[in-house]
């Protein structure tokens, strides 16, 4: 899903720009408002994604490893005692 977004991101303005290129003042006024729509929708997808996959407080980021020869994804972990 992140990468969905991300890449939406990404092609967003070289779409709007494309479709400005050619539809130039021919546009008809939905395809702006339409735009701009996926637009909002792509950023708030991206915000919602990161609320819901945030880490719970007090845990810190433990990143990609290797053990005993394989990937350990990287994960939240507990903090260490202070």
């Amino acid at each position: 899903m992140l990468r969905f977004a991300e890449i939406g991101f990404f092609i967003a303005p070289f779409a709007l720009y494309a479709t400005w290129l050619v539809m130039g003042s021919r546009a008809p006024r939905w395809a702006a408002w339409l735009a701009v729509a996926v637009t909002i929708a792509v950023a708030a997808t991206a915000i919602v994604y990161g609320l819901r996959e945030r880490a719970a407080p007090g845990l810190a980021f433990a990143p990609a490893h290797m053990e005993d020869g394989r990937i350990v994804p990287g994960q939240a972990v507990p903090r260490p005692a202070p």
